[in-house]
């Protein structure tokens, strides 16, 4: 364990983390999301809600200022979303930006595209969520 990081976040996600740079995406699905069949970097968080994760990411992870950072998966024609999901995901991240939203077969071919997927243990319907890093601010450590 390390201080100041979540224990939600596996040391292969910390790593998947700091391996991507600037414009990459990482998805974030709910447990049912076939992660496996769409990209072949797959985490497991298994019992992890998303929000958690997504709570825990969020201070080690700046999203781009350039484009939409935040996409989820939209409603299948004749559905319905749970306005409650995309409710806890903002709250977790602390965001209040515009949300793109994806239709099926087009967030499956987009996951393939990702840097990575994480496989969690959310429940909600349509609990699946991209996000694009941006560029991380540098700090000085006074060398």
């Amino acid at each position: 364990m390390l201080k100041g990081i979540s224990p939600a976040l596996s040391p292969d996600l910390l790593k998947t983390l700091a391996e991507m740079g600037h414009g990459d995406e990482i998805v974030i699905s709910d447990a049912h999301f076939p992660g496996h069949t769409f990209n072949s970097r797959v985490i497991r968080a298994d019992g992890i809600g998303a929000d958690r994760l997504l709570a825990g990411i969020i201070p080690l992870f700046e999203l781009d200022a350039y484009a939409t950072p935040v996409a989820m998966m939209a409603a299948v024609p004749g559905d319905t979303l749970d306005p409650a999901v995309e409710e806890k995901y903002r709250a977790a991240l602390g965001y209040s930006g515009e949300i793109e939203r994806i239709e099926r077969y087009s967030f499956y071919e987009r996951a393939k595209k990702a840097y990575a997927v994480v496989v969690s243990g959310e429940t909600a319907k349509y609990g699946n969520i991209i996000l694009k890093k941006g560029v991380t601010p540098i700090f000085d450590i006074g060398q």
